[in-house]
């Protein structure tokens, strides 16, 4: 028992190399992402301060004259005009004594912008003074502090990249770990499981597929054949069966459906009409003189009219209607389902007109027959198989006595 215990708690080759393929691919891709946001960083950060020193001389530049003139209105107009469109925190302009002409502050709250104070201290540099000349000479001077919004948005960016990156390493992980699980587990899981199908479910057409490892590969091929063997068989002795159940069920003469076969569908046709209140026809017939020409021309002869009979009498009938021979030369039609009475009445007269053409015998010969048909329909002449056929049975005689080859529909007494 404690060695079941300790086999079931070991990990799988797979749980293996899919945990180490992971871990390496975590690691790789959260190093790499580190890096490459660091030297984003670094590049941004010069970035960042040489555009704060294009700021200040573009301010420079348009607050000149208001530090000429002591316009302090001036002044303020034209320094909240460019700093409120780039990235500044806070912009001054003094003049030549030191004394605060202008003052633009960025009056922005919440979180973004506390954490955009907190990286422009720690990556850009301290506030740049410029000075502000007119003529060559120094009139005043301009203290500008940065924003870092785009430090912060490079860091976010930087941040999501890390996590796409991260995640991405992780399926590229586990599709590296499943092919090699493919590789080295999956030919002998494959070869396991068809050996249970076809032990458990008599399964022999599947086969082993083909694997790169030539071990894996020369064993698979070596069931495949085993499986080829045990399907050939097992076709052979399907077909056996199959002959054996065909022959048990058909009449070997006429490869029709036996007495056996075509009472049991009866059966299981008068149950599905009475639970679906449908109607269905039966057909007897019988050939006429039969007897005579087996007497006087040979059973030969006698059999090359009824497979003949048994082939007219199926070229008549609709796709799913079903004609046996009972018996001699006596057959039975079930006609299911039936719509009307005029369609039982039309495939019977098709029957007893499609013998008016002779029979060709192999000798060159040919021969007139006919058939008598009797007709009886569910539920009207019967409702079980014994009273339908004997109804049909009884209306073929009538028919026998009254005008051979012809159809009659049976007189029950209702």
């Amino acid at each position: 028992m404690k060695r079941t215990s300790r086999r079931f708690n070991r990990p799988t080759l797979r749980a293996v190399l899919g945990r180490g393929h992971l871990g390496v691919a975590l690691l790789a891709a959260g190093l790499a992402g580190v890096l490459v946001t660091l030297l984003g960083v670094a590049a941004l950060r010069v970035y960042a301060n040489h555009n704060l020193h294009l700021i200040g001389r573009s301010i420079n530049y348009t607050v000149e004259a208001a530090v000429v003139f002591d316009d302090s209105a001036a002044a303020n107009e034209a320094l909240a005009l460019i700093a409120a469109s780039e990235e500044v925190a806070d912009a001054k302009v003094y003049d030549n004594d030191g004394v605060l002409l202008a003052h633009w502050e960025r009056n922005e709250r919440g979180l973004l912008a506390q954490l955009q104070t907190l990286v422009a201290r720690s990556l850009l540099e301290e506030p740049i003074n410029m000075p502000v000349q007119h003529m060559g000479q120094r009139v005043g001077h301009i203290e500008l502090t940065g924003q870092g919004g785009s430090l912060v948005r490079f860091l976010l960016s930087g941040l999501a990249g890390i996590l796409i990156c991260t995640v991405l390493s992780a399926v590229l992980a586990l599709y590296l770990s499943r092919r090699v699980f493919g590789d080295i587990i999956r030919p002998l899981r494959h070869l396991a499981s068809i050996a249970h199908a076809a032990r458990r479910e008599r399964s022999f057409d599947r086969r082993v597929p083909e694997t790169q490892i030539a071990e894996l590969n020369e064993l698979g091929n070596d069931f495949n054949a085993l499986l080829d063997e045990l399907e050939s068989w097992q076709s052979h002795l399907q077909s056996e069966n199959e002959s054996l159940a065909h022959q048990a069920s058909h009449d070997s003469l006429t490869g029709l459906p036996n007495r056996a076969f075509f009472e049991g569908r009866l059966i299981r046709s008068l149950r599905n009409a009475a639970r679906h209140e449908e109607h269905l026809a039966l057909l007897f017939l019988d050939s006429d003189h039969f007897k005579q020409i087996n007497d006087s021309l040979g059973h030969a002869v006698g059999d090359e009219v009824l497979v003949n009979v048994a082939s007219r009498i199926r070229a008549q009938l609709r796709e799913h209607d079903l004609v046996a021979r009972l018996g001699g030369d006596e057959f039975a039609v079930l006609l299911s389902p039936l719509h009307s009475r005029e369609d039982a009445e039309g495939i019977a007269e098709k029957i007893v007109a499609s013998m008016k053409l002779p029979v060709q015998l192999e000798g060159g010969s040919h021969i007139t027959t006919s058939l008598s048909v009797g007709i009886a329909y569910y539920p009207d002449d019967g409702r079980d198989p014994a009273s339908l056929l004997n109804a049909a049975d009884a209306a073929m005689y009538q028919a026998k006595r009254e005008r051979r080859g012809h159809w009659q529909v049976a007189q029950t007494e209702r």
